[in-house]
């Protein structure tokens, strides 16, 4: 498995046993391209001829690195659409409409986009919703009339959490962009070693949030806010295909509820724009940490 930073370094030597390349002559690197992703390089299975060299480091040299490879997933725009009447998704590119799909009332959805897509739009049955995509997946949650949406023209707030601390770990501190926080801290990308989350969930800075202990967690505020979007990512591999419980209330009423599947590969950008919460909770079904980046949010 490649390190923290990408690289995939493997031992070699013609005297040690343990090394992986041990003497030599032409050798073949091949990728293990995780289900469902692309090589976008196409280049997932190269060649190198190493030559013997006495004297150097490892006893035999190749004249040339191997190139790098783009690993991506695929993109998709995923939700839930009420019972209360049909609506229409379009996905965008540039101002031009790419492509239209049709939510039929309750319907579960799913929909690849194309690499040139930037915006998704929702129309119809009180469902009006409009999202600049990021380079993830997105997950718009429960489309419902009775979840009011916030206004396309609103102004968004991302916090990034990289002014939390210069220390490399800390806890989120309470009053922190204006928001009470609970059980989530803030820590280094690379703090934490060999975990593949921290690092892949990490879309800004060198920072990020996580679920303490894995325990349910929640920001807030006594005056209503806007729940634009948020980044969200399993912590482990170990943990890939955990579920997520996000819900969110108005004062005391539940007005969201929604299950999503993290991964430690990749984030999912959950962006249900809800116009007015005042306090939002984080939990995942088996207690594995979640890792948080990019909230956004109306005030």
């Amino acid at each position: 498995r490649t390190n923290n930073a990408g690289f995939a370094n493997f031992p070699m030597s013609v005297k040690s046993r343990k090394a992986v390349i041990r003497k030599p002559g032409n050798w073949r690197f091949v990728v293990s391209v995780p289900p469902g992703w692309q090589a976008k390089s196409e280049n997932d299975i190269q060649s190198r001829h190493f030559m013997p060299l006495p004297g150097s480091p490892a006893g035999m040299v190749s004249q040339e690195m191997l190139l790098p490879v783009g690993l991506a997933p695929p993109r998709r725009v995923s939700g839930r659409v009420a019972g209360d009447g049909p609506a229409t998704l379009s996905m965008s590119g540039n101002g031009h409409v790419l492509e239209t799909r049709a939510l039929a009332p309750g319907a579960v959805f799913s929909f690849d986009l194309a690499e040139e897509a930037d915006t998704a739009s929702v129309s119809g049955g009180g469902l009006e919703r409009r999202l600049t995509l990021s380079p993830y997946s997105a997950d718009l949650g429960l489309l419902s009339p009775q979840r009011a949406g916030i206004d396309t023209d609103a102004a968004l707030e991302t916090i990034d959490f990289d002014d939390v601390t210069s220390r490399p770990f800390r806890k989120i501190p309470a009053g922190h962009a204006g928001l009470t926080w609970r059980n989530l801290n803030a820590m280094a990308r690379d703090y934490t070693k060999d975990s593949q989350g921290y690092v892949n969930g990490n879309v800004s800075g060198d920072y990020v949030l996580y679920t303490s202990s894995g325990l349910p967690a929640e920001f807030s505020r006594e005056r209503p806010f806007g729940f634009h979007s948020v980044m969200l990512s399993a912590a482990w591999l170990a943990s890939e295909g955990e579920v997520a419980l996000i819900e969110s209330w108005l004062g005391e009423q539940l007005i969201s509820s929604d299950q999503i599947t993290l991964s430690a590969l990749t984030p999912l950008h959950y962006a249900p724009m809800l116009k007015a919460v005042t306090r939002v909770r984080l939990s995942t079904k088996h207690y594995w940490q979640m890792v948080v980046d990019d909230l956004v949010l109306t005030r």
